[in-house]
C-alpha cells in the first residue's frame, strides 16, 4: 500500500461558495482530521468563471482502501450529517465532486 493524494475540487452552487467555505473553515476540516483525512491544502480559484463557485482542494490518505473506509466513517458521522443538513437549509451548497486519486511521479520534490 502507497500512500495516495486525492484532489477534490466542488463546484459550489450559485451563490453558495461563501457558506460552503464557511462549512469547511469551521466543521468540515475538524471532521476530517477526526476520520484520520489529512488535509494538504486548500484553493479558491482566481480568475472567472470559477472564481465565484469553486473550491479545490487535496487530502493525503495512506492508500486507496484507507481513502475509502474514512470516506464512509465520515459520512456517517451524525455530527456530520448535523453540520451538513443546517448548512443546506436554504438549499444545497454543492452541485458537483470532482475526485481524482493521484500518486506523486519519482520526479516530484517532496511535499511537508
Amino acid at each position: 500500500m502507497s500512500a495516495v493524494y486525492e484532489l477534490r475540487v466542488y463546484h459550489a452552487a450559485p451563490g453558495k461558495l461563501p457558506e460552503l467555505l464557511a462549512r469547511f473553515r469551521e466543521h468540515t476540516i475538524k471532521l476530517f482530521n477526526r476520520h484520520g483525512m489529512k488535509s494538504v491544502a486548500y484553493w479558491t480559484p482566481v480568475d472567472e468563471p470559477q472564481k465565484n463557485d469553486t473550491l479545490v482542494y487535496i487530502l493525503l490518505h495512506p492508500s486507496r482502501e484507507t481513502a475509502a473506509a474514512n470516506w464512509k466513517s465520515f459520512q456517517d458521522d451524525p455530527e456530520w450529517k448535523s453540520v451538513r443538513d443546517k448548512s443546506e437549509a436554504n438549499g444545497t451548497l454543492v452541485e458537483k465532486v470532482d475526485s481524482t486519486y493521484l500518486a506523486l511521479t519519482d520526479f516530484s520534490p517532496p511535499l511537508r
